[in-house]
């Protein structure tokens, strides 16, 4: 496996920054190879998992990994004026389309083979953008992110608290933040589950994960409900992955959204699996080997 540091400009001019993966036996002067674009999830940066899934690709399959950070995370920057840790789903959704700008503009990617790869909140995007950009050849969904309205077990913040972090944002002052996870049960974070607190603390010590997003990031993900596109992905390959003790984003939600897919779908149940047991261990095994066979049957055949 090799893997090279990379940077593209999305449309509005914003650098984002990640890794392109390789077969060990891919050459400069081979034939492009397939493409697969990947992404982490709400506050979620590259290092936390991201690499494991992208080697293991590239070892079992003749492709190619774009794996990146979102704008304002990570390594990725962010537009002048903007602050960092603020989640805009419509910008997020804008910059995946970007990346697949980006593979395409390279000599070693097949342009007419580009999938899509996403996790939590970017596997709600990877459903929004897919319906939309008919350059997607196939798309793996895992734990997805699906609707704002039904899935997150947060309180909403006080209207007075938006109206001041939008107030302060006017006036140039530093954005209100909140933790994307806490242990105290009593704070408001964007994911007050226990499970939620030990994945990120754990990633928190050996990756650039920044345990904050602006208030306004969860004004922006009320709005956004990649359920409405799941009707329109087909004809495009589905797989939604599941964890049927997802407690985060439940596996109801996913199921019901798999209802309205168009063919070709298919759904994987990961029986007793909760949002982040599928980053290791048994489920990581269970779940990588079957978007494999996915990838082998629908993407690359």
């Amino acid at each position: 496996m090799h893997r090279e540091n990379i940077e593209f400009k999305t449309r509005d001019g914003v650098t984002l920054r990640g890794w392109f993966y390789t077969p060990d036996t891919a050459a400069p002067s081979s034939v492009p190879l397939p493409c697969i674009i990947m992404s982490h999830g709400f506050s979620g940066v590259k290092e936390m998992g991201l690499d494991l899934f992208a080697s293991y690709f590239v070892a079992k399959l003749s492709v190619s990994c774009v794996v990146y950070d979102h704008r304002g995370f990570g390594a990725s920057d962010t537009r002048d004026g903007e602050p960092r840790q603020e989640i805009v789903p419509i910008q997020q959704t804008d910059d995946m389309s970007d990346a697949i700008s980006y593979a395409q503009s390279r000599k070693d990617v097949d342009v007419q083979k580009i999938a899509l790869w996403g996790s939590p909140f970017s596997g709600g995007h990877v459903l929004s953008v897919a319906a939309v950009d008919r350059r997607v050849k196939a798309v793996l969904c895992q734990v997805p992110f699906i609707s704002r309205r039904r899935t997150f077990a947060v309180k909403s913040p006080e209207t007075i608290n938006l109206l001041n972090d939008l107030y302060s944002q006017a006036e140039g002052k530093t954005p209100v933040v909140i933790p994307s996870v806490s242990s105290d049960k009593s704070a408001l974070c964007v994911m007050p589950t226990r499970d939620s607190y030990e994945y990120f603390t754990a990633w928190a010590k050996k990756a650039p994960f920044k345990n904050e997003v602006t208030l306004r990031s969860l004004e922006f993900e009320s709005r956004y409900e990649p359920y409405d596109f799941v009707p329109r992905i087909s004809p495009t390959p589905l797989l939604l992955t599941v964890g049927s003790a997802d407690v985060v984003t439940p596996a109801e939600f996913a199921l019901d959204a798999f209802k309205q897919a168009g063919e070709p779908k298919e759904l994987h149940i990961l029986e007793g699996c909760g949002h982040f047991d599928l980053y290791d261990g048994e489920f990581f095994k269970k779940n990588i080997e079957k978007q494999v066979d996915f990838l082998e049957r629908m993407f690359l055949a």
